[in-house]
């Protein structure tokens, strides 16, 4: 049978392990796909370490447009990142008639609307399994898998280089600036970390989880993004003593009021599995109303275990190549008809628990003026803590846990603590979820 083929614009880390597994597991592939599956053509900058990569056993070019106009090649795979240059790959690919795979996240997140109602209208497909937690198969399970759902909510650790920093300094009480220095002496943290310890590009993954689950249209610039660069040693320590552990989380949920979508650190029960994810690995926890809670844990970057899901993308689209373009899984799972304009609502309209910590006077009165500010506001506590001042110092940590409470209470109650006059500084606020069924 005629081969697949496959136009591979980028072969870095990414498209340099496509390349190998394809190659290696050939024979395994074409028996699952129906037909073999060629890369044909490579395009990238570096064409010495194309070449290098390859062999040469390929055609090999410094442009990619040649290869989005080829009129041999049937699928293009999108794998050199960023959202100018490659969206406009992209959208040439799909407006000559070919399907697309793509790792970049980034590019979805922000124009994804516009090139899936491109390929809607063209008939083609863009397949996005390695866009979300590298290796692991988590568009497949919403999309397919649970769509008997109604899916309550998705909770992700879907950054590695936050979580094994995360990691580190829990394990060895570092401070984060230190752990992002090994992080990156070790290559899981880029020389500019931004999109990482910022939470960008887990807001990216977390905003492409949420349009399949709820069947909404990408709404990116609705997600509320804070990273992990400012977050203490001390508060992880003081929540190790509490019983929780702190994750960056993607959050996804369903509530009354509409769709929360958020990224923050966040505390969670240590006996969560979850909470016990540990170094670079990534894990998603999905709820649906029939299935419950399911759990889906591996390696969420690096070379194969991202090629992997590139190459089952492949195989998905050989599959259903010549198939009528109504009867393909839909991009967001949903019809593209029967999509909600349901909006994210503001962060502030969100309901979840706080954990607070403050520095204050040790003197009598404080805990009172505290518990009375957060009265005031409906704020219910759940627990207490008050370190013991070091001899000679005249202040002390105070952590307050609080039941569910609402954002925007909360923020005025921390406003009002933060100007009495026994407090130091800012009230440092971390949410809290239970994450269970």
């Amino acid at each position: 049978m005629k081969p697949i083929n496959v136009g591979l614009l980028g072969i870095g880390t990414v498209g340099g392990g496509t390349w190998t597994v394809l190659t290696r597991n050939q024979e395994e592939i074409t028996r699952r796909a129906g037909r073999p599956i060629q890369i044909s053509v490579v395009a990238d900058r570096n064409l010495e370490r194309a070449r290098q990569m390859t062999g040469g056993a390929v055609k090999l070019t410094d442009d990619a447009f040649s290869v989005v106009d080829d009129p041999s090649v049937d699928i293009v795979v999108e794998l050199i990142g960023g959202y100018t240059v490659a969206k406009d790959l992209v959208l040439r690919a799909i407006a000559n008639g070919k399907h697309v795979v793509t790792a970049n996240k980034a590019l979805l997140a922000n124009h994804g609307n516009e090139i899936f109602a491109a390929a809607q209208a063209k008939g083609v497909m863009v397949a996005f399994e390695a866009a979300v937690a590298g290796g692991i198969p988590i568009i497949k399970a919403l999309r397919e898998g649970l769509t008997a759902n109604r899916i309550q909510w998705i909770a992700g650790i879907i950054n590695g280089t936050t979580n094994f920093i995360l990691s580190e300094m829990r394990d060895k009480g570092l401070a984060f600036a230190d752990v992002l220095k090994e992080a990156q002496r070790l290559g899981y943290a880029e020389a500019d970390p931004t999109f990482d310890i910022e939470g960008v590009d887990a807001a990216h993954k977390a905003t492409l989880m949420s349009a399949i689950a709820f069947g909404i249209p990408i709404q990116f610039d609705r997600c509320h993004i804070e990273g992990i660069s400012k977050l203490d040693a001390a508060d992880i320590r003081y929540a190790e003593q509490l019983g929780y552990r702190i994750k960056l989380l993607g959050i996804t949920k369903r509530s009354e009021r509409g769709v929360e979508l958020r990224v923050h650190p966040t505390l969670i029960p240590a006996k969560r599995l979850i909470a016990n994810v540990e170094g670079a690995m990534n894990a998603v926890l999905v709820w649906g109303d029939a299935v419950g809670a399911t759990l889906y844990y591996g390696k969420g970057a690096g070379d194969e275990p991202t090629a992997s899901a590139v190459i089952a993308d492949l195989v998905d689209v050989t599959r259903l190549h010549t198939a009528d373009p109504n009867h393909r899984v839909p991009h967001l799972a949903f019809q593209p008809d029967q999509l909600t304009d349901e909006q994210v609502i503001p962060m502030d309209a969100v309901r979840t628990a706080y954990y607070l910590r403050l520095r204050a006077q040790d003197k009598p009165g404080v805990l009172a003026d505290i518990t009375r500010i957060l009265a005031d506001m409906n704020i219910s506590i759940d627990a207490l803590l008050q370190r013991e001042p070091e001899e000679g110092e005249e202040q002390t940590d105070i952590v307050v846990l609080t039941h569910v409470a609402l954002e925007r209470d909360v923020n005025t109650a921390i406003a009002r603590i933060e100007a009495l006059d026994s407090i130091a500084g800012k009230v440092t606020r971390i949410r809290m979820e239970e994450l269970k069924g």
